[in-house]
């Protein structure tokens, strides 16, 4: 999902790459769970996240999207969504001490945060959103740390790879007949999201099989 901002607002200036220290600690946010509250649906969900969900809680993607999860349109794509609780616009996995109930298995968004990415031709970087956390004082802590991820390296590769196959198939959609595009947005939640990953099998491996399977979809209903 694209937004346009002006950097110089939102931002300290800075680029920053796996290996940097950025001001993000912030003492295992104490007990603070402001960036969890008020979030209307942000959070919007890749195949990781799903991946990491469903085997981290041992539910199917039905069992969440009566649970937790929602669908959306996303830049004329629909995805999975997490769901939001109540007035104050509350995620429905923090609890009622402010902690996360699913930490362990949180989407890539929140591991982010306060960071966001900015994307080039063939690549991308993080920057700090200097008024989305209000912890003060905070502590440096290295961007590989922060997203608390393995193997970095192929997440990133996933990372940019999943935001260009977004950005092909919305620009698609958008220049597809209403068919067409009703039948690339069932393909992408069937293929990538209802499908069950298997736990023990490497995500990104399941990942790229995927994308094969969408290729040929995607081949196909431009033929009709």
């Amino acid at each position: 999902m694209e937004r346009e901002m002006d950097m110089a607002q939102v931002s300290d200036g800075k680029k920053y790459g796996l290996q940097d220290m950025v001001k993000v600690g912030c003492s295992d946010c104490a007990g603070c769970s402001e960036c969890c509250q008020g979030m209307e649906d942000t959070v919007v969900l890749d195949p990781l996240d799903l991946y990491r969900l469903t085997t981290g809680l041992g539910k199917s993607f039905g069992d969440l999207l009566d649970q937790a999860l929602t669908l959306g349109v996303v830049d004329g794509l629909v995805l999975p969504k997490l769901k939001i609780d109540g007035d104050q616009g509350r995620c429905v996995f923090l609890n009622d001490q402010g902690r996360c109930r699913i930490h362990a298995y949180r989407p890539g968004i929140c591991r982010l945060f306060p960071l966001g990415r900015i994307y080039e031709e063939d690549s991308f970087w993080y920057f700090l959103q200097v008024h989305e956390c209000p912890r003060k004082n905070k502590t440096k802590v290295r961007v590989r740390k922060w997203i608390d991820t393995p193997e970095p390296q192929k997440y990133e590769s996933f990372v940019l790879r999943w935001h260009n196959f977004l950005k092909k198939m919305q620009d698609r959609a958008q220049q597809a007949v209403q068919e067409e595009q009703k039948s690339l947005a069932l393909m992408i939640l069937k293929i990538f999201y209802e499908k069950s990953y298997e736990k023990e099998t490497d995500f990104y491996q399941q990942f790229d099989q995927r994308m094969g399977e969408m290729e040929e979809a995607s081949l196909c209903i431009s033929m009709r």
